[in-house]
């Protein structure tokens, strides 16, 4: 399974250019990674501020397969836009927040859930944040 993450708001809070504060992403993407899932960064940042981010990553142990690339796809496609098979990112429609960022409270254990059953993520399956207080759908 791929899992491709934009960085600002999802990641971490949004300060760019600076690295934003820690929002919980961390422990939830090694618990994917230790479900057998494969991480790219999929984000806007270049340069020295891209640098800044895959230094974010390593510097919390979570490993990458690809840097807005999955390198696997090159065998049968040269499109740009990265494949996978969940992408998580502030800006998705249907992504729960809080604040302005992904809320991983409950992003964190829906991905989870589904990658420990080997489910799969399609159009039909949305992940949302209670409207009324009540457990996520």
């Amino acid at each position: 399974m791929y899992i491709a993450l934009d960085f600002d708001g999802t990641c971490v809070k949004h300060a760019f250019p600076a690295v934003g504060e820690d929002i919980g992403a961390a422990p939830w993407l090694l618990k994917f990674v230790e479900e057998g899932a494969e991480l790219l960064l999929n984000t806007m940042r270049d340069g020295d501020h891209l640098l800044a981010a895959v230094h974010w990553f390593a510097m919390n142990g979570v490993p990458l397969l690809g840097v807005n690339v999955n390198p696997d796809q090159k065998s049968w496609t040269d499109s740009p836009k990265v494949y996978a098979n969940l992408y998580i990112d502030d800006a998705a429609f249907g992504c729960p927040l809080r604040e302005d960022h992904v809320d991983w409270d409950i992003v964190g254990p829906a991905v989870l859930e589904r990658l420990k059953k080997g489910r799969k993520f399609n159009d039909k399956e949305e992940i949302t944040a209670p409207r009324d207080g009540g457990e996520v759908q």
